[in-house]
C-alpha cells in the first residue's frame, strides 16, 4: 500500500462541496453529471481511505502511549 497515491484531504472535500453544488444546480447534462458523479465517487473513495488510514495511525499511537481503546463515534441524528 506504499505505492499508494496520498491525497490532500481537504482540497478533496472542497472538490466534493463543488461537485455537489454542480450537480444540484440541474444545469449539468446526463452525460455530464454522469461523470461529475462518477468523480464525486473517487474522491468519496480517497477520502474514506485517508480517514481510515488516520484511524488507523491515531490507534497505534494511542496504544503505543499506552491509552486505552477509542470508542465508536456515535452521530447524534436530531441535530
Amino acid at each position: 500500500m506504499a505505492a499508494a497515491k496520498k491525497i490532500d484531504l481537504e482540497k478533496s472535500l472542497a472538490d466534493l462541496e463543488d461537485l455537489v453544488e454542480e450537480l444540484e444546480s440541474g444545469d449539468l447534462s446526463l452525460e455530464k453529471a454522469m461523470k461529475k458523479f462518477e468523480e464525486g465517487i473517487k474522491l468519496t473513495r480517497g477520502c474514506q481511505a485517508a480517514l481510515k488510514e488516520a484511524e488507523q495511525k491515531v490507534q497505534i499511537l494511542m496504544k503505543s502511549a499506552g491509552g486505552d481503546e477509542l470508542a465508536d463515534f456515535e452521530i447524534d441524528d436530531e441535530a
